[in-house]
């Protein structure tokens, strides 16, 4: 049974900002520490990315997965998977909420791998990934 994981920043820019940057899959590897190889796969009608093949490298955790995302402009972005090595679920979101030219991003994230994890090791590495993801959006978006 997977377990939703849900954290928060304050981002010091316009949400519009944010989201381009959240948007912008080819240049994750230039500041996603872990991302080895992100491509854009398919694009909507809005010519924002549908389906985004990722691959990750983060140590002793590694994964080849597609993900699906629907957008709805610069407020939310979620995603599910569409296939896995390591995940047989992963379904996530980032909300963002501008208040006075910052904003609020609230990552949300359900993880379920394919292999047996303790469920303290992976609130843990759900933590991890959730805290990472933030600050490394947070200095990108800031830079």
């Amino acid at each position: 049974m997977a377990d939703q994981s849900t954290q928060s920043i304050v981002i010091e820019a316009p949400a519009a900002e944010v989201m381009a940057v959240i948007a912008d899959f080819p240049s994750y590897p230039q500041w996603v520490a872990a991302a080895k190889k992100v491509e854009v796969l398919e694009t909507g009608a809005d010519g924002r990315a549908r389906q985004v093949h990722f691959v990750l490298d983060a140590g002793a955790v590694k994964d080849d997965y597609v993900l699906e995302y629907t957008w709805d402009d610069d407020r939310r972005v979620a995603w599910t998977l569409v296939r896995g090595q390591m995940q047989k679920r992963q379904e996530g979101s980032y909300t963002l909420v501008e208040t006075g030219g910052r904003t609020e991003v609230t990552y949300s994230i359900t993880i379920d791998l394919s292999i047996p994890m303790l469920g303290m090791i992976k609130r843990k590495a759900e933590k991890v990934i959730l805290d990472t993801a933030l600050k490394e959006l947070k200095k990108r978006v800031e830079a």
